[in-house]
């Protein structure tokens, strides 16, 4: 079984972004944030990208897959 695990919520703080301005630079709704930073929800390849470049931080630090 795949586990997903978020480390957004560190680097959306570690920018001091709030979760609605993250979610207003990369077009998506607060919730999406809140659902991604909890593990609830796997960004799209497309999302992910997006939240990369604002925070400047490499995808593989902000999301890991583990088998």
């Amino acid at each position: 079984m795949t586990k997903f695990i978020s480390n957004l919520k560190k680097y959306r703080q570690l920018k001091k972004l709030t979760q609605q301005e993250l979610a207003d630079k990369v077009n998506v709704r607060r919730e999406t944030v809140t659902r991604l930073e909890n593990a609830k929800y796997n960004p799209s390849l497309e999302l992910a990208v997006r939240i990369s470049k604002v925070l400047n931080t490499p995808i593989e630090e902000l999301f890991v897959f583990e088998f």
